[in-house]
């Protein structure tokens, strides 16, 4: 087997940034550990999508399904008994929400880690990863984890990396029965759920620390899209409009992260219905920040059914609103809660997205 496209760029950029900790890394972390726990670039322009119910799944079609299923097996196929024991687990198993923002030596993760896998396992485990998602949403993937090797230290007692992220399959991967992939470690949290051509991508963390960093001499910025148009829609509002979006000085912390699976939170902010076109506009494009690491017919039914309810769908948003800042916002529709929350700065930043009547696919495998 080839040797992944992933893995070449890893270890090119382990090799020219060499073993070392960013300054004040160990201030940030100290911020993000104590937040959460489990339970114990621009995007290209949206199309119109196929037509769904908001709540649903995203519609995919035959052909994505099957590959999937594909790459899922054929990665189950390269383990012995003992692995395909750790990685394989019963779809209804209580494991499930047992994922995590934090570093992997706070709060255990399941499945198997990248870094016990052989060189052709590791290749299936990521083309498996790669299967459930857009080419650009296994791009933001693999940037987030390449930001984690910068956190590398010569002891890396916390385990940061690329080699220390899990990948787990719930239920036997079929393209009529329901199954989920499960792939995440630090500041990744990814929860993808198939049922026949359904797919539903929540809930799901993305995060990055640090925000911006060099691989090949260019500079890289996981949540670059969502930061931009965030800041872009919050100073397309006029003051009354700001009145209404911003609603404090400091920004807040995840309210809807990682172990808070059935909680709810009251809509606030300005709604949709408020806006204009070219705002309404920017609202649709910053969702689809989240929406497009689904694949292209998937993302596409999604937005489709989020932009016919996007009149109820507000924008919050607490912090400065001077691009680059630190700065929290949340948008919350009838089927969709995204939040965007810095650690202590614009260099640590987490994520979240949510549906809270559907996250892991609820709706679609009812009695």
């Amino acid at each position: 087997m080839s040797e992944h496209p992933f893995l070449v760029a890893h270890e090119g950029t382990r090799r020219k940034r060499g073993i070392r900790m960013l300054p004040a890394v160990a201030a940030a972390l100290a911020i993000g550990f104590s937040v959460y726990a489990s339970r114990a670039t621009v995007w290209p322009a949206l199309q119109p999508g196929p037509s769904s119910q908001p709540g649903a799944a995203a519609t995919g079609d035959d052909k994505a399904t099957a590959n999937a299923v594909a790459k899922a097996d054929a990665f189950l196929q390269t383990l012995d008994a003992q692995q395909r024991g750790k990685a394989l687990l019963e779809y209804d198993s209580r494991k499930k929400p047992d994922w995590s923002n934090l570093p992997v030596t706070m709060v255990p993760r399941n499945g198997l880690r990248l870094g016990e896998l052989t060189k052709a396992q590791r290749a299936a485990a990521l083309d498996a990863v790669a299967a459930v998602l857009s080419k650009q949403g296994f791009q933001k993937v693999t940037d987030i984890m390449n930001a984690d090797d910068q956190l590398v230290g010569k002891d890396n007692k916390m385990r940061f990396g690329t080699d220390n992220f899990y990948l787990a399959l719930f239920g036997k991967p079929s393209e009529t029965q329901p199954w989920m992939l499960q792939f995440g470690g630090h500041h990744l949290g990814i929860n993808v759920t198939i049922v026949g051509k359904n797919t539903v991508l929540t809930p799901t963390h993305t995060g990055a620390q640090p925000t911006s960093f060099k691989r090949d001499g260019k500079t890289v910025r996981p949540l670059g899209p969502e930061n931009d148009l965030a800041f872009k829609l919050v100073n397309l509002l006029d003051a009354k409009q700001q009145a209404q979006a911003v609603l404090g000085a400091k920004p807040k912390n995840l309210v809807l992260g990682p172990g808070q699976d059935g909680k709810t939170v009251a809509p606030e902010g300005i709604k949709g219905a408020a806006l204009n076109e070219a705002q309404r506009a920017t609202l649709l494009e910053l969702i689809g920040a989240w929406v497009h690491i689904l694949p292209e017919d998937a993302a596409a039914s999604r937005l489709a059914a989020l932009k016919a309810k996007l009149d109820d769908t507000y924008f919050a948003w607490y912090g400065p609103t001077t691009e680059g800042s630190a700065a929290y916002f949340r948008l919350q529709g009838p089927a969709l809660v995204i939040e965007y929350a810095p650690q202590g700065g614009a260099n640590h930043i987490h994520t979240i997205i949510r549906d809270p009547g559907n996250d892991y696919g609820r709706e679609l495998t009812k009695p």
